[in-house]
């Protein structure tokens, strides 16, 4: 049994002009220490689905069909008890911002020991000690000084090191980690994604990283779901999906990586924007958007193929394949 599934996930927010669909049709699994990643433009709904496992989707929002099923359970229909016990605990969530997350009247420290107490019956010094060991783990300098700093006495990197650290306060089966480097320079963005990986993989935790970066995702992750108006429209292993896009939105974010464009020339963009959730095209979200659009696109959903180990949302993937492949030269041409 899969350590997380997610089936038929729908998540709507009511409006005066009527409920509109955030999140349509998820479905997905996790498995004890594997790391997934989830990838789309602003507005794709990565966040949503991050906030919907925890159930903390809030009021005009709702989860109004689908399953989140964490070993075996439903947590959807959890009483609000029983959800607070699991948040934190076995499910542990790293927000964009660290001082948002933070407490900046608190001490770092006063801020574990009061999680480590919510959670668990134990002395305010084992607390302190469970602390300490947790930001040794993230190599933190200096541990015990930090301990009785505040948060705005620490660099970005550092406060998101400990945001990182109360993530794994309580040995947490599924770390939901939403752009937990966007407000960081590139180069600790880079150790901040590598200690992840190593924290991980040294105590076999499942990671579902929300990311805009398929730099990013193909470091880290080992399977990549794409998302795009609220529905997911390309999933499989992120070595399949970085080396051979199958839909045309995946290959436009790939395109527009700096790395793809001309050195000194403009980069490469996907034209248009994302639609708001009141206004979502007919048939395929994307069709304004794409190049290879047809009428069947304008009109009919798209149902999941199979491409290799990938499963692709598109009408159009048979057909540019074959235009792919009539692009190829063959061995006599080279």
């Amino acid at each position: 049994m899969a350590l997380l599934e997610v089936k038929n996930l729908e998540v709507s927010f009511g409006l005066r002009s009527g409920a509109v669909k955030a999140l349509r049709d998820i479905n997905f699994t996790l498995n004890r220490g594997e790391r997934l990643g989830l990838v789309g433009e602003s507005g794709a709904g990565k966040s949503v689905l991050g906030f919907s496992i925890l159930n903390l989707i809030s009021k005009p929002g709702a989860i109004t069909g689908g399953e989140v099923l964490f070993e075996g359970r439903n947590l959807a229909d959890l009483p609000a008890r029983t959800m607070r016990e699991l948040r934190g605990n076995r499910i542990s969530m790293i927000f964009q911002d660290p001082m948002m997350t933070l407490n900046p009247v608190l001490t770092i420290g006063e801020q574990m020991v009061e999680c480590l107490l919510a959670h668990r019956k134990i002395s305010k010094d084992d607390a302190r000690k469970i602390a300490l060991q947790k930001l040794q783990q993230v190599y933190i300098p200096s541990p015990e000084t930090r301990l009785d700093q505040y948060p705005h006495e620490l660099s970005g990197g550092m406060r998101q090191r400990i945001v990182i650290a109360i993530g794994l306060l309580m040995d947490p089966d599924i770390i939901i980690a939403d752009e937990p480097t966007t407000a960081l320079d590139v180069t600790i963005q880079a150790e901040i994604m590598e200690l992840m990986l190593e924290l991980c993989e040294r105590n076999n935790v499942a990671l579902i990283l929300i990311t805009h970066d398929l730099g990013v995702v193909s470091q880290v992750t080992q399977k990549t779901i794409v998302m795009y108006a609220g529905r997911i429209i390309e999933q499989g292993p992120t070595k399949e999906i970085i080396n051979d896009a199958q839909h045309p939105y995946t290959q436009g974010l790939m395109n527009a990586l700096p790395q793809m464009g001309v050195p000194g020339g403009r980069l490469n963009q996907i034209k248009g924007a994302m639609p708001p959730l009141q206004r979502i095209p007919t048939g395929c979200a994307f069709n304004p958007r794409c190049e290879y659009t047809t009428e069947i696109c304008r009109h009919n959903l798209p149902e999941f193929t199979e491409s290799g180990n990938c499963r692709v949302a598109c009408h159009m993937v048979a057909e540019m394949k074959r235009e792919a492949a009539q692009t190829v030269p063959n061995s006599e041409e080279v």
